[in-house]
Formats: C-alpha cells, sequence, structure tokens
C-alpha cells in the first residue's frame, strides 16, 4: 500500500494511489448528483397530475416551474456523466434558483402559502 507522502513523488505506484483515490472521490460525487436527479424526477413527477386541476394562468406558471426541475434534473445528470464539471453545475443550479424564486416571486398564492 502506497502512503500519502509517496503519492507527490512521481513513482507509479504513488500515481495509482492518487489517481484510485480521485476516482473514489468521482464516483461518490457521481453517486450523490444521480441521487439528487431521481428525488428532482419525484417532486415533477408527483406534482405533474395536479397541473390539471389549476386554471390556465396557475397551470403554466407551476408547468415552467416544473420544467426548471426537469433542467436541473438534467444538469445533475450530466454532471455525474462527466459532462459538466463541478463549477459548471454550481452556476446552472444557482441560475435555476433564481429562476425559481423569480417564477415564485410571480405567484402570489405561492407566497401565501409558503409565508
Amino acid at each position: 500500500m502506497t502512503h500519502r507522502r509517496d503519492a507527490g513523488r512521481g513513482t507509479r505506484s504513488g500515481e495509482v494511489y492518487v489517481v484510485g483515490n480521485l476516482l473514489g472521490v468521482r464516483r461518490l460525487s457521481a453517486r450523490r448528483a444521480m441521487k439528487a436527479a431521481r428525488m428532482l424526477d419525484k417532486v415533477v413527477d408527483n406534482q405533474l397530475p395536479l397541473l390539471a386541476s389549476f386554471d390556465e394562468r396557475r397551470r403554466s406558471r407551476s408547468a415552467d416551474y416544473l420544467a426548471e426541475l426537469v433542467k436541473l434534473a438534467q444538469d445533475y445528470r450530466y454532471y455525474a456523466n462527466g459532462w459538466i464539471d463541478a463549477k459548471e453545475l454550481e452556476r446552472r443550479g444557482k441560475s435555476a434558483m433564481a429562476e425559481l424564486t423569480r417564477l415564485r416571486g410571480e405567484d402570489s398564492s405561492a407566497r401565501a402559502i409558503t409565508e
């Protein structure tokens, strides 16, 4: 087994140790991202049937809100697959939260329920 102090020396075993450690962290991060994507999918799946009972205006706003959650779930999948890095996922997540906040601000009934 290679010790951490050997990892920076450029030895073959040191390189394997570092790469193996990074891959382990990456796999854990990818699993968490996929778990987050599945959770968002469940939220959307549970809320989607409710849209039919809403009036047109509220249905449209709610559909936009759910669409933003679908996009965020897809971004988590992109990250899990290695297509985007953590920094890009964070940027997209902040953008999604800003859009969700904006949509929530347009809906006075949502404010009344959550306050």
